[in-house]
């Protein structure tokens, strides 16, 4: 396994193919403040450009995945009468974060060990699947401080919920157990707190041994469905089914399949 360790706040390790990024603010709970989400989105960008990744792990050091935004880094935007712009920090400091994770063209696992409130439950969300521990939890926490869900999270709650669950979450700010958010749908597994990444780790080197492009229409053909009528996704699906059938990896899957062998895909 690599190590990347010219970052203050993030952790970039890779093993084969897999990519594992953590949050690494431990004494904050990894709580955003500008230089993590400055790092973060470097490191996403390193990720993606690089073809020798095809899965990626964010996690977060200590005993919380995310905390949110660190109100401490804001204060001074309180200091006066004026309301502070959040918008424009949305715009600046987060969107291009969850841009990234969404657009990625691999797929994206987040490994919950502890609390993932506000911004960090949503990045937790903008992830492809979810591997939480038994000590994981999540809650909606900006009702707590007069603000609605941010960073994509009225977006993703719904679909993984249902509108009612996700009014719930946002308008009562309740902290959900790991297995509470499994019940719901939030995530796809929980498990032991020892075995959080060894079984993360399992199933990202699984994605990685499939065929990266195929997973990336999958992704791409996912997160349009809501918007597109059944004539609309019917026409994404052929279009994606064109490209996919130019990849290598169709190619060699047929080719095994037809051979009797377990093929060897490439991610081309």
């Amino acid at each position: 396994m690599s190590a990347k360790s010219d970052y203050e706040t993030v952790i970039l390790q890779q093993d084969g193919a897999v990519a594992t990024i953590t949050l690494n603010r431990p004494d904050s709970l990894n709580a955003f403040n500008e230089t993590i989400k400055a790092e973060l989105l470097d490191v996403l960008k390193t990720v993606e450009r690089d073809a020798s990744v095809r899965c990626v792990i964010l996690t977060g050091a200590g005993r919380a995945f995310g905390s949110g935004q660190d109100l401490a880094d804001l204060k001074h935007l309180y200091e006066g009468d004026e309301p502070p712009e959040l918008g424009g920090m949305l715009r600046t400091g987060y969107i291009p974060l969850i841009r990234r994770i969404c657009g990625m063209e691999k797929p994206v696992i987040a490994a919950v060990n502890g609390v993932a409130a506000g911004a960090g439950a949503s990045f937790a969300l903008a992830c492809d699947m979810r591997i939480a521990s038994e000590k994981a939890s999540f809650v909606q926490a900006f009702i707590h401080v007069g603000l609605i869900p941010d960073c994509g999270a009225t977006w993703f709650l719904p679909r993984l919920v249902g509108v009612g669950r996700a009014m719930e979450l946002a308008c009562l700010g309740d902290k959900i157990s790991a297995e509470e958010a499994l019940r719901l749908g939030m995530v796809n597994r929980v498990v032991p707190p020892e075995q959080l990444m060894d079984v993360t780790m399992e199933l990202a080197q699984k994605l990685a041994a499939f065929p990266t492009k195929a997973i990336a229409l999958n992704k791409r053909l996912f997160n349009q469905a809501f918007q597109n009528d059944l004539e609309a996704q019917l026409e994404a699906e052929a279009f994606a089914q064109t490209t996919a059938a130019r990849t290598a990896d169709h190619m060699e899957g047929v080719r095994a399949f037809n051979e009797k062998r377990k093929p060897q895909f490439k991610g081309a």
